[in-house]
């Protein structure tokens, strides 16, 4: 009687425990918005619901989730009581595809270690058996010379061979032993790595009765991103400007996308979108900041504009240029927000925090190509290329590729957030022009006049065109300011060009035609104390 009790209270406890233990049900991932911080991943999932209240697993989300972003669609006969996150470290499919191929190449190794040590016992026991077993003949017997010689080649050519696949057998042990010791490493690192972990939604349900049902799922996931790179091709400066857009996708969301709906937005997800306020300003007395210092913070916020542009001069600003539009199989959306790019074509990206490029659109547009030159800090020839209204292309900023007449020639940035109607695009440099700029030394020198000394400074420009085809060239120069009153300065002689007294700079418009060559001199004079220096004087 008492073990008939036992049985039964045991099967009781079974059937609540599995009763009360939530069901797991993996989602499938159908699409996913990528935007330049952050994802939105839309999922589906095909579960089996008893009457009242259940709780059940969604399985196979990513590993980072936006709780408050949580969206699931249910039939109008169920009802959602609670929502929750928890990541799942446990199951063993967490492993990630880069974990799972190596650690089967570890067993595929460990397995022909194996047969090698194997073999190499089997010889070493050839060995010490042959060792064992050199008596020739009887105690009673005598061997023949002919005998004993064919013997001991026997021996020796045995042992040899047995030696010697020792030998081998023990180096590609050796070998196998670095395999593995490299590969257990790889595993390890791969191991501290995460982001093959997933996560699942926990769903406390109500149903009005028994139903299968289809939940459409959808969160935001800050384990994913994309930033804009471009390739900028050009045959020459009569052929269309080629743009091509791409994105380079990363994410490590925990689950390798596959054949996954994809979309590219400009937004940003995480931007609060709260409109301003403003308040009471009110005034106070203080210290006023360090000229120097903002001086010198305007000259770095400089430096780092100029980092992938032509040379400029202090003054002005270095940009880039291009425009127009075809393209391969992406549709283009917009409103007043931003921009999204829907992918025709179902892509693959696994979780590994690598980029991976997917291309948006190809434009094509006539650009107004012109060179660009400050031999002053540069002796290269820039080609640069303009176009206008660009706002209508949904630029973002970004690296580019420079391709010139089917050659590579460096990279380039695309800064499309200037405030200008143009947008001027480097293309880097062409060697086929040709400038030098020289200082004439015999007139250049230096006068003392009374209490002041005069330096006067005198340079000549040599332009060449090297190229078959005509060429317009901006070229630019300078002459100091004064920012002192016993400091004069006098521009004597201007080779010509534009002059902009407040900064200094010379402008020309140049047109050269093939193999023409054109000869600028400028001259201009610095008057000041002669007790006095001028550091940056030259």
């Amino acid at each position: 009687m008492k073990r008939i009790l036992l049985l039964f209270f045991t099967s009781l406890s079974a059937y609540y425990s599995s009763a009360q233990s939530p069901r797991i049900f993996n989602s499938q991932l159908e699409s996913v918005t990528v935007y330049s911080l952050g994802a939105e991943l839309n999922h589906k999932a095909k579960v089996s619901l008893p009457a009242g209240t259940s709780e059940i697993i969604l399985g196979n989300m990513a590993n980072l989730i936006d709780e408050n972003s949580i969206q699931i669609s249910v039939p109008s006969n169920v009802t959602i009581l609670s929502t929750s996150f928890s990541k799942d470290f446990l199951r063993n499919e967490n492993k990630s595809p880069a974990y799972i191929k190596v650690e089967d190449s570890l067993q595929f190794v460990k397995k022909e270690l194996n047969k090698l040590e194997n073999k190499r016992i089997v010889e070493e026991n050839l060995l010490v058996l042959l060792d064992k077993n050199q008596a020739i003949g009887g105690s009673n017997t005598g061997v023949n010379v002919a005998e004993l010689i064919k013997v001991a080649d026997y021996y020796k050519n045995k042992q040899l061979e047995l030696r010697n696949n020792i030998f081998s057998l023990k180096e590609d042990e050796a070998l196998q032993q670095n395999k593995i010791g490299r590969m257990q490493r790889q595993l390890q690192e791969l191991s501290l790595d995460k982001s093959g972990t997933t996560g699942q939604i926990i769903l406390q349900l109500m149903a009005t009765t028994a139903t299968n049902a289809d939940l459409n799922i959808s969160y935001l996931s800050p384990s994913a991103a994309w930033i804009a790179f471009y390739d900028l091709r050009a045959e020459n400066t009569t052929f269309p400007l080629k743009i091509v857009y791409k994105a380079n996708v990363t994410q490590s969301t925990g689950l390798d996308w596959k054949k996954v709906k994809l979309s590219l937005s400009t937004g940003n997800p995480s931007q609060n979108g709260t409109a301003p306020l403003l308040s009471a300003w009110f005034l106070q007395f203080g210290e006023p900041e360090s000229a120097y210092r903002n001086q010198k913070l305007l000259y770095q916020n400089r430096i780092q504009s100029m980092a992938f542009a032509a040379p400029e001069l202090k003054e002005e600003v270095a940009d880039a240029v291009k425009k127009k539009m075809s393209g391969p199989s992406v549709q283009q959306n917009e409103n007043m927000l931003n921009a999204t790019f829907d992918i025709e074509i179902p892509y693959d990206i696994a979780s590994n925090s690598k980029p991976h490029s997917v291309i948006l659109k190809e434009f094509s547009q006539q650009a107004n190509f012109k060179y660009y030159s400050v031999p002053k800090i540069d002796g290269d020839a820039f080609l640069m290329a303009e176009i206008t209204n660009y706002d209508k292309l949904n630029l973002l900023p970004g690296e580019a590729n420079i391709i010139f007449e089917n050659s590579y020639v460096g990279k380039s940035f695309i800064n499309p957030n200037a405030t200008t109607d143009t947008l001027n695009l480097s293309m880097g440099r062409d060697k086929k022009i040709t400038i030098k700029r020289e200082k004439i030394a015999e007139q250049t020198g230096i006068k003392f006049i009374g209490n002041s000394k005069k330096q006067i400074f005198t340079y000549e420009i040599r332009v060449r065109n090297g190229k078959k085809e005509a060429i317009d060239l901006l070229l630019k120069d300078q002459y100091p300011v004064s920012t002192d009153k016993d400091m004069e300065v006098e521009l004597i002689n201007s080779g010509g060009a534009t002059v902009n007294k407040e900064t200094g700079v010379l402008s020309w418009k140049l047109n050269l035609k093939p193999a023409a060559t054109e000869t600028i001199r400028i001259s201009y004079s610095v008057k000041y104390p002669k007790d006095k220096n001028i550091l940056n004087l030259q």
